[in-house]
């Protein structure tokens, strides 16, 4: 299928497919405020075990005697993982039902916090791509959800969603040192993230049981009843689609930034003489004020049928933001921040909804979901662990933060792209 004009700025309708659709259900538990309910703490917990990570990474390395390459692997790893485990998640919905799956990431997430923080070093890194891997699935089937769930009020849903995520790594971000003061280390702070998991998996566990009942019986009956069911090649060929290359190069070019500020923002104020309690409360406003672009950008996007300006203005906060960084990084920390935290949670903002927006049915949201995170992340993964190395290299943070801008100018050509008013 080519790429054609949007002719309405509405969501097209859901289309019936194996992925995307299970047979009609009803009841409390399938009501639509419990479904939201789901996704806020599904979304929760999207960012938490990572975000967590940042403040304490002088503590794991020093801990473990790792370089600073080494230490990058604490997020390098996850984000390898994700885009590997967002191969496999559009499959395993169709096979087991998307709450089912839904469900068992946060049982994954769950474990794979609680083994990062056992004593060998191969379990935190092992632990590491569990939190990954959990991530990615999470990551992958929220687009798909909402538009299935909420075909009318995808952007919105999307702002909620991406908004909720944020908040997540905000308050892991602030609360991971006061954490490791109040439970005796960075072990007790990491492994505290579990609860969170736990809790999201338990509120989605009735509904993945009920789901998986249907979603069964709905697999059973296709072939007698003659449905056809989306495979995973129905829809349009997204690998020769120049729209979806752009959103997935611009979802891994946001997420580069943002991971490569997750594993090293902290350590670049504390490297020009900031406290290491000042740096933390620096980086939990960046991931705090993230929630205003996250919110507010998407929304505004989802009421226009072009977002280009939108992607022009995100960007350029985004540049001014790592300009200042790469000239007077302790001095002017907060408005570097400030700058940099609206612009971020603005580009995730929109390449989620991108994803949303540039296709016709929740099966294509999906696939084209999977598609841009699994590039995305592993285009992303290159990042902490390049800066890392380059910081390691040239004992200074001028060229890691230049490389930065480079990202930048990137992501202005991507979302002039994948801002057009196309549908795949």
């Amino acid at each position: 299928m080519s790429e054609t004009r949007s002719d309405t700025p509405d969501i097209a309708p859901v289309r019936d497919t194996a992925l995307a659709a299970v047979p009609a259900r009803r009841g409390v538990l399938t009501h639509p405020a419990f479904a939201m309910l789901g996704i806020v703490l599904a979304s929760l917990n999207m960012r938490a075990a990572l975000a967590g990570v940042s403040p304490l990474m002088s503590e794991i390395g020093g801990h473990f005697h790792l370089s600073a390459a080494m230490s990058s692997l604490v997020t390098t790893i996850p984000l390898v993982f994700m885009g590997l485990g967002s191969i496999v998640a559009p499959r395993l919905a169709r096979r087991f039902g998307t709450e089912a799956v839904l469900c068992g990431a946060l049982v994954l997430l769950c474990g794979g916090i609680l083994l990062r923080v056992a004593p060998p070093v191969v379990a935190l890194f092992v632990g590491c791509a569990l939190v990954g891997t959990a991530i990615a699935l999470l990551n992958v089937l929220m687009p798909g959800l909402v538009k299935r769930d909420f075909p009318d009020r995808a952007a919105s849903m999307t702002a909620l969603y991406s908004t909720t995520l944020i908040l997540g790594a905000t308050g892991s971000a602030a609360l991971s040192v006061p954490l490791e003061n109040a439970l005796g280390g960075w072990r007790g702070s990491l492994a505290s993230w579990a609860l969170l998991a736990a809790v999201a998996a338990l509120v989605w566990l009735p509904q993945a049981v009920l789901t998986r009942t249907r979603h069964n019986a709905a697999r059973t009956d296709a072939p007698t009843t003659g449905s056809a069911s989306a495979t995973p090649d129905d829809g349009p060929r997204l690998t020769r689609s120049p729209l979806a290359w752009q959103v997935t190069l611009m979802m891994g070019t946001q997420s580069l930034i943002a991971y490569v500020c997750i594993a090293w923002m902290p350590t670049i104020f504390t490297d020009h003489g900031m406290s290491k309690g000042e740096a933390g409360l620096v980086y939990a406003f960046y991931t705090l004020v993230q929630m205003a672009g996250s919110f507010v950008v998407p929304l505004i996007a989802g009421r226009m049928r072009d977002q280009r300006v939108p992607v022009v203005a995100v960007v350029a906060l985004m540049t001014a933001g790592v300009t200042g960084l790469l000239i007077a990084p302790a001095a002017g920390a907060w408005v570097w921040a400030t700058l940099m935290g609206v612009a971020q949670g603005g580009l995730l903002g929109l390449a989620l909804t991108f994803m949303v927006l540039r296709t016709r049915d929740a099966h294509t949201a999906s696939r084209l979901s999977g598609m841009a995170q699994t590039w995305g992340y592993l285009l992303a993964s290159v990042g902490p662990f390049a800066i890392g190395w380059v910081y390691g290299v040239t004992d200074s943070w001028t060229l890691p933060v230049s490389l930065l801008l480079v990202a930048c100018a990137a992501l202005l050509f991507l979302g002039l792209g994948a801002g057009r008013d196309r549908k795949i």
